[in-house]
């Protein structure tokens, strides 16, 4: 399975995979992943599927079909929240638009990576591309990756690799989009001495985390409540939101986990 978008500027990249082997070796190559962390699949949406996956786990990356009806409900949100605001998200979350057309694998691997808090080497690529990108506006950064071959090189490396299946299918109706989580941001502020009001922080229905989902297409970070449990929240997300409202079935899950190294 492989990835798109509906934006023509830029270069036209050849799709990743959704394929764990074809998402660790980017990792590997951008010089973020530690031995102890590695995407996986998500077999299926089912608790005792979903308890399969090593614990804990950093982020959720779903693959899903691009359909007009879709983009219809989605874009009804973006105004949505254009018009209302997201109190509650954290500003410090990294968010990069899309513009490179069938590059939405890379930026989902760039915003899984970024804000999962795993391991970056020293010498990391998206490392060195975080600090460019600070002081600079979504489209900004989104510019700097269609100007430089910071991580051209790596995705067309990892798409023409043994591992990736669907290389020679250059035009594509998928898309990755990425789940992770960050905290409240009345929570950060409380952490930061920052004044916030004791009721959003005696909130007892709060877990001080919220569900963040980042795709490229949108127009930016798109809150999507509490959350509990990571996986089980997407899940249940990606139930209620996507696999009801679709005849496809050209879905697929994985997980970034990061297993605790035995000592």
């Amino acid at each position: 399975m492989s990835s798109s978008t509906s934006s023509e500027t830029g270069g036209r990249w050849i799709p990743l995979e959704s394929n764990p082997d074809v998402f660790n070796l980017w990792s590997k190559k951008a010089g973020v992943l530690a031995n102890s962390a590695h995407f996986e699949d998500v077999y299926g949406l089912d608790e005792e599927l979903l308890a399969m996956v090593p614990q804990p786990v950093r982020a959720v990356v779903l693959l899903f079909p691009i359909d007009s009806e879709g983009d219809k409900k989605r874009n009804v949100e973006d105004e949505r929240i254009a018009r209302e605001g997201q109190p509650k998200i954290d500003d410090t979350i990294f968010w990069v638009k899309q513009t490179i057309p069938n590059a939405c694998g890379t930026i989902g691997l760039i915003h899984a990576l970024a804000n999962s808090g795993v391991t970056f080497a020293p010498t990391s690529v998206l490392q060195k591309f975080i600090f460019q990108c600070e002081g600079k506006t979504p489209l900004e950064r989104a510019h700097l990756l269609e100007t430089t071959p910071l991580f051209a090189n790596i995705h067309a490396e990892s798409a023409s690799s043994e591992v990736n299946q669907t290389a020679a299918k250059v035009d594509t109706d998928l898309h990755f989009t990425c789940f992770v989580e960050a905290p409240d941001s009345d929570f950060r502020k409380a952490a930061k001495g920052e004044d916030v009001s004791e009721e959003a922080i005696n909130d007892k229905k709060s877990t001080g985390m919220r569900l963040i989902e980042l795709d490229g297409r949108r127009a930016g970070p798109v809150d999507h409540g509490d959350c509990k449990d990571l996986l089980k929240d997407v899940a249940t997300l990606v139930k209620a939101r996507y696999i009801t409202s679709s005849s496809s079935v050209y879905f697929s899950l994985m997980a970034l986990s990061e297993t605790p190294e035995e000592k």
